[in-house]
């Protein structure tokens, strides 16, 4: 991998919190929102732009696979995925203990392995 396929994957793994975040905003959001479900759905402007930032982190994932194994490239998603709990404790209030910092160091203990295999085939 060269550097900027490092640089695409690392921003694809920072895309996903965020659309997380955005949905999560939706759903605290909807619980505002008065009527059926469809008007909820259709009003919910937090919702509209948590589909419009998949949307083109799809076209980004598309791009990236162009060019990066898929094998290699969703190894990346262990960064980002790990950035959704520390997220919701920082922005949401939601709870988080010390069994977050171990699972997520031992994931990120995987990818470094991940990496340090890429390094040695390519």
């Amino acid at each position: 991998m060269n550097l900027k396929d490092v640089a695409l994957c690392a921003g694809f793994s920072l895309a996903l919190p965020i659309g997380q975040t955005l949905f999560k905003f939706a759903a605290v959001n909807n619980a505002r929102l008065q009527g059926p479900l469809l008007v909820k759905l259709v009003t919910n402007v937090p919702l509209i732009g948590a589909f419009a930032w998949y949307g083109l982190t799809a076209l980004f994932w598309f791009y990236i696979l162009t060019r990066v194994p898929l094998s290699l490239a969703y190894a990346f998603s262990i960064v980002g995925s790990g950035l959704v709990p520390l997220i919701a404790w920082v922005v949401f209030k939601e709870p988080l203990d010390w069994r977050f910092a171990v699972g997520y160091l031992l994931m990120l203990a995987g990818f470094a392995v991940i990496m340090q295999g890429q390094r040695a085939v390519g």
